[in-house]
């Protein structure tokens, strides 16, 4: 059994999904503060394409910075979906989510220690929530790639 590409890319841009939901959860009840986090990240995340500009703070709503970085968010997210997808494609569900989980821990790593090399301003998000939202997009996109790799295309 090869590599489904196109329930790779749905598992990426569920994964994506899914793992922001968490995270904004995760923000409203541990630290209660959902739209000032969700404003810095998208402008941490806007920032990679965007510039230093968009970092100072006020972190408050602004359109151009929202679509870069979901746009961002969202590509990233389906080119790591792709490389798991490699990775998982004969393996079993229950192997395929904690293969994800690792997987997702190991996104935390490469994320918050070895892209901060090139983008400094990530090592803010250096947290035990950004850490379960890595492992949770990890198994979820594990998880969404095994049930629609079954699907005829």
């Amino acid at each position: 059994m090869g590599v489904n590409w196109a329930a790779a890319v749905v598992a990426g841009i569920v994964a994506g999904i899914l793992a922001t939901g968490i995270q904004l959860f995760l923000w409203w009840i541990f630290l209660d503060a959902v739209p000032w986090m969700l404003y810095r990240d998208a402008r941490l995340t806007a920032a990679i394409i965007m510039g230093r500009e968009v970092l100072p703070p006020p972190a408050t709503f602004d359109w151009t910075v929202m679509m870069v970085a979901t746009l961002i968010h969202f590509v990233i997210s389906v080119a790591y979906s792709l490389v798991l997808a490699g990775l998982i494609a004969r393996l079993r569900m229950l192997p395929s989510l904690l293969a994800g989980a690792i997987y997702g821990l190991t996104l935390y790593g490469i994320n918050m220690y070895g892209v901060t090399i090139i983008f400094p301003w990530f090592s803010e998000v250096r947290d035990w929530i950004t850490v379960v939202t890595h492992i949770m997009f990890g198994i979820s996109m594990a998880g969404v790639y095994k049930a629609f790799a079954k699907q005829e295309y």
